[in-house]
Formats: C-alpha cells, sequence, structure tokens
C-alpha cells in the first residue's frame, strides 16, 4: 500500500495526482487536522482517503445551483458538489465535507458529496449542506428540464453502485439524501434543519433494483419541534427507502412519507419501516402507500448489514 501525507493547506487534487494511475495499488491519503479547499475529484479506484477526525479534518466548498456561469447559464446542481467521487472501491474515514453555499431558497442546490461509484465506504464522517447535501448516483435515466442534469455524468451511462455509511452524521434541509443508488446506513444521525417544511430522503431507485436507500438504526433529529418533515419522498416513481429500528425525532410528520405529486401512491414506489421508536414513530396516520414490516420481512434487510461488515 502506498502511503501520501497532506497537511493543511495543501492541494488534495495535487497529492491524487501523484499516487499515480496503478489503480491495482491500494493508496491511503492521511489528511491532517486542517481545512481543505473543494472542488476535490476521486477518480482512482482503491483509495482511501482518512482525516485525523471528522470535526478537525475538513473538505470545504460553496458552489450553488442558482450562481450564473460565464456562458449565462445557472450552474445547476450537478456542478456544485464540494467532493466528486468517480470511481469503485474508494474509502473514507473521519473527516467532514461540507457545501457552505447556504439556504437553498437562496443558493439552489448545493451538493457536498457527489458519490458515483460501487464498493464506496464511508465511516465516521460528517457531509454537511442544506438542500442536496449527499447525492448517491447514478442519475436517473432522463431529466424532468433539458438541461438539469448537466454535469461530470449528464451523458455517462448508468451504473448501480453500492455503498456504506456507518457512523456518520448527514445534515441538510431539503431531499438532502437523494439519488438511485443503493445505499446503506448505519448508526448514522440523520439531521434536518430548521425550516418551515422539509425533505430528508428523494430516491430514484431504478425499477429493476432490488434495495434502495435502507437504514439500519438510525437517528433522525433536528432543530425543530415542528411534525412538518417527511422522511422520504419520491424522485423518481420507482423510488425504495425502508427505515429498520430507528429513532425518529418530533420532527417527523405523522404521515411520515410524501407523495410528491401523486408519485408516492402510483404503485411503483416502496416506502418501509419496522419498529421505528421516538415521538416520530409510525402511528395510525402514516400514509397510506407506505409498509409496516414484519419482523421476517425486516430479517431481509439486516441481512443486507451483516454481508457487508
Amino acid at each position: 500500500m502506498k502511503i501520501i501525507e497532506i497537511n493543511d493547506g495543501e492541494d488534495i487534487n495535487e497529492m491524487l495526482d501523484r499516487a499515480g494511475a496503478d489503480s491495482e495499488e491500494e493508496v491511503l491519503i492521511k489528511l491532517g487536522a486542517g481545512r481543505y479547499e473543494g472542488p476535490v475529484t476521486i477518480d482512482r479506484p482503491n483509495t482511501i482517503i482518512e482525516g485525523a477526525d471528522a470535526f478537525s479534518t475538513v473538505i470545504t466548498g460553496s458552489l450553488g445551483a442558482y450562481e450564473i456561469m460565464e456562458d449565462g447559464l445557472k450552474r445547476g446542481t450537478f456542478r456544485t458538489q464540494t467532493l466528486f467521487i468517480d470511481a469503485d472501491n474508494v474509502k473514507l474515514k473521519n473527516l467532514t465535507v461540507e457545501n457552505t453555499a447556504g439556504d437553498g431558497d437562496k443558493a439552489g442546490q448545493a451538493i457536498a458529496l457527489y458519490a458515483d461509484g460501487d464498493g464506496l465506504l464511508f465511516e465516521n464522517c460528517r457531509f454537511l449542506g442544506h438542500q442536496d447535501t449527499l447525492f448517491t448516483a447514478p442519475l436517473p435515466e432522463k431529466e424532468v428540464e433539458p438541461g438539469g442534469f448537466r454535469g461530470p455524468k449528464e451523458n455517462a451511462p448508468r451504473r448501480m453502485g453500492k455503498h456504506y455509511y456507518k457512523n456518520c452524521y448527514i445534515e441538510g434541509d431539503v431531499d438532502f439524501i437523494f439519488g438511485g443508488a443503493e445505499a446503506l446506513f448505519e448508526n448514522c444521525e440523520i439531521h434536518s434543519l430548521k425550516r418551515d417544511k422539509g425533505y430528508i430522503t428523494a430516491a430514484s431507485t431504478p425499477k429493476e433494483a432490488e434495495f434502495g436507500y435502507v437504514f439500519y438504526k438510525c437517528r433522525f433529529s433536528s432543530d425543530s419541534d415542528d411534525a412538518t418533515y417527511y422522511i422520504g419522498r419520491p424522485w423518481r416513481e420507482y423510488a425504495k427507502t425502508v427505515l429498520i429500528e430507528c429513532e425518529l425525532g418530533k420532527h417527523i410528520a405523522g404521515e411520515g412519507w410524501h407523495d410528491w405529486n401523486g408519485r408516492g401512491s402510483g404503485g411503483g414506489v416502496y416506502y418501509a419501516e419496522y419498529s421505528s421508536h421516538g415521538f416520530g414513530a409510525a402511528d395510525d396516520r402514516r400514509a397510506g402507500f407506505a409498509h409496516i414490516l414484519t419482523e421476517d420481512e425486516a430479517e431481509k434487510y439486516k441481512a443486507l448489514f451483516l454481508k457487508n461488515r
């Protein structure tokens, strides 16, 4: 294994170039405490980025979708990312990735992490933003509006990947975990910032995928006690999101899940919970298109985590 150490103020992209093109060799890049300016792109497989700890090692950026570019067009969602992973078998540990563009009403969508790859692992990390903090690729096949996917993977083949987030903290307010990957979240804190109405997940799971987002023993917290936040709404009509033994705060609306212009009740979406607890746990007000799993049904989701440890 090749090891490269980086100190505060150095350029992560330059150090990634130094790692070389031999993607068969695993490379460990150790970041010292400090703030590192994005955007950063990891396009080399078998790369590990490890910080000193999740609070003192920060990769930061501030690009927002409403920014007007030189060509007169808005930057758009998928050119805002602070950190872009475009490779398989990449691991991030003990660091923060943030987008400080601010409130989505003013800055627009602002991605902290754009994760596109298979076998991605994130452990003891923090992902901070407002709207669209964490994007778990692939993109849907087609955008709703022309130019909506403008960015590095707009015309690339869509490829499913598996992601695993363990002991992470993810923060935002609108659709702040979104995309099409099969993504497992274990023992993570999912924190909703204060606003009048919020949405946590916006999955775009492909029709053929068995799983989308699965949260296991996660804590859904918030700065707000107002029950106006939804666990998920479907970015596309086959969105899949399942919660297993999760703690839900007061901010979770009784319905739990949002319809988003009829997509939820169209028959393709799969939203489910098992053994939710806390003030926002499942009750008789849950949306009619959502499911409460039996113990046997929940076991197949628990098995995903045992398989990936």
